[in-house]
């Protein structure tokens, strides 16, 4: 029985998490709210870190048996706290996230040189899967609630066809879970920050890799469908709008529901979640070949997420055209 394994974990990241907080308090390392912000409230920022703790206790209790993954996860989440802190260079940012993503697909065992190319995509998609849920990290509850219902496929096809050590799926929903004990709620106490989300982002798509690989099937991408087709449809529109794609700003489907819509984080970030629980569970129980799976659910979420941009689109613009009449008056 290892149950008594996970209770002193949890304790663990339960402590380890209070103990950031007094750093974080002492240190200053807050997110304040700016005009682009779905928060009002200074908040501590880097929480989501309580998962790097997550990875390195499982490692600890249960054996290094990923050592390339852990290095790189390791590498991706310092850099990710260094910029949480004290803003780091793009370019900076991008050579360690290659170079831990690379190390990622060492442990996959993928990178065979004749097919450099497919390599080559890869590592470029991953890498971008790893900022857009970054960016995605915009409300109370998203990326804690996002990310178990990506998690929870993966423990259920795990036990019917072990593709990836049990133990770190459990540890790191467990850590998920704490993170979500201090941001799942109306006043989050903490946001996961780039470390966090990056993080999380960065083993669950190892999580995913590891399945691919073992059922030689790429259609698993759909278990990141809800945040894919709204940060690519949001970049489409954005770029369409001329706008810097560095910008932050608050045009994806889940900040109108909570800015205009005035619809509450939790309910959003767990409409998020039900509908990818929904989708993944759909793969895995419904008798359809994958492809033809994949193609109706992007074309089903993508005309959705058009027709709500149709309908309340205006609402945004509307708000940004009221803050520029307040920060530039006209004269009387």
């Amino acid at each position: 029985m290892t149950w008594w394994i996970y209770l002193i974990i949890t304790a663990l990241l339960f402590a380890a998490e209070l103990i950031y907080f007094r750093i974080a308090d002492k240190f200053n390392i807050i997110d304040k709210p700016n005009l682009r912000s779905s928060h009002t409230h200074i908040t501590l920022r880097g929480g989501g870190i309580i998962v790097l703790f997550g990875a390195w206790l499982w490692a600890a209790f249960f054996g290094l048996q990923y050592p390339w993954f852990m290095m790189g996860l390791t590498a991706i989440a310092i850099i990710s706290f260094i910029d949480d802190v004290h803003s780091v260079p793009n370019w900076a940012r991008l050579v360690v996230q290659f170079t831990a993503m690379f190390l990622m697909f060492q442990e996959l065992g993928i990178l065979q040189w004749n097919m450099w190319w497919a390599v080559l995509i890869a590592w470029i998609v991953c890498v971008g899967i790893i900022n857009a849920y970054n960016f995605m990290d915009g409300i109370n509850g998203i990326t804690g609630a996002y990310s178990l219902a990506v998690l929870l496929p993966l423990l259920y096809v795990n036990s019917k066809a072990p593709f990836i050590n049990i133990p770190f799926l459990i540890v790191t929903g467990l850590a998920i879970l704490v993170f979500c004990f201090f941001n799942f709620r109306k006043k989050a106490k903490c946001f996961a920050g780039d470390v966090g989300a990056i993080g999380i982002a960065f083993i669950l798509i190892f999580a995913v890799g590891r399945l691919m690989v073992a059922e030689n099937d790429l259609t698993y991408i759909v278990f990141f469908t809800i945040y894919g087709v709204d940060t690519v449809l949001t970049i489409c529109h954005r770029i369409l709008l001329h706008e810097h794609l560095g910008e932050a700003h608050r045009k994806h489907a889940y900040q109108i529901m909570a800015n205009e819509l005035k619809i509450p984080h939790v309910a959003v970030s767990s409409l998020y979640m039900v509908l990818q629980l929904l989708v993944s569970f759909g793969m895995i129980l419904l008798p359809m070949k994958h492809w033809v799976y994949m193609c109706i659910v992007f074309a089903i979420f993508g005309s959705a997420y058009l027709l709500f941009m149709w309908k309340y689109y205006h609402l945004h613009e509307e708000y940004l055209k009221s803050k520029s009449n307040e920060n530039h008056p006209t004269a009387s």
